[in-house]
Order: structure tokens, then C-alpha cells, then sequence
């Protein structure tokens, strides 16, 4: 199983660095505009939709969605990594080392 889920991990962390190298495209004037913030914007933004409909920005001007997005996104990878170790294993890990006995 070593595979699929270092697999998995890789593919949210990447996406993830995308997720931010979008965000950061926003300070930059213009920046959004070129060939690489098209190409990350049709990447990204099918994602953070959903996310700016529901979270409305702080004051008008700073969105948060992005910081939700990444947490959910961080969330769902290692809830998947975690259904595909227990399909694999067959039980879940022990989450704690405490004796009923």
C-alpha cells in the first residue's frame, strides 16, 4: 500500500502549492492575465468556486476561501489515504495504546 498513498499525498501537496502559487498571483499586477495565471486559474478555480460561494470575503477585499480549500483539500487526501489503509489491512490502526483490562 506504500505506493497509493504516497501517491495520494503527492498529488494534494502538489495541488496545493498550485492553490498557492494562484493565490500569490494576486499581489502581482497583471499577473493573473498571463499565460500562467490563465493556466493556473483553470486549474484552481473549478476548486475555490464552491468555496466563494459559500465564505464571503473579511471586509469586501480579503478572501479566505483559498485557506479553507487547502485545509479541506488536506483533509480529504488523508481521509482517503485513511479508507484505503483500512480496505487494505482490513481493520483500522489502534488510535491509542490504553488497556481495558
Amino acid at each position: 500500500m506504500y505506493g497509493i498513498d504516497v501517491y495520494i499525498d503527492r498529488l494534494a501537496q502538489i495541488y496545493s502549492y498550485i492553490i498557492i502559487a494562484y493565490v500569490l498571483l494576486s499581489w502581482i499586477p497583471n499577473a493573473r492575465t498571463s499565460f500562467i495565471g490563465e493556466l493556473l486559474a483553470k486549474i484552481v478555480e473549478p476548486y475555490l468556486s464552491p468555496f466563494r460561494r459559500i465564505i464571503p470575503p473579511i471586509g469586501g477585499m480579503i478572501d479566505i476561501s483559498p485557506i479553507v480549500a487547502l485545509i479541506a483539500l488536506n483533509f480529504v487526501a488523508e481521509g482517503i489515504i485513511a479508507v484505503l489503509l483500512v480496505a487494505w489491512n482490513g481493520s483500522p490502526a489502534p488510535s491509542s495504546s490504553i488497556n481495558p483490562n
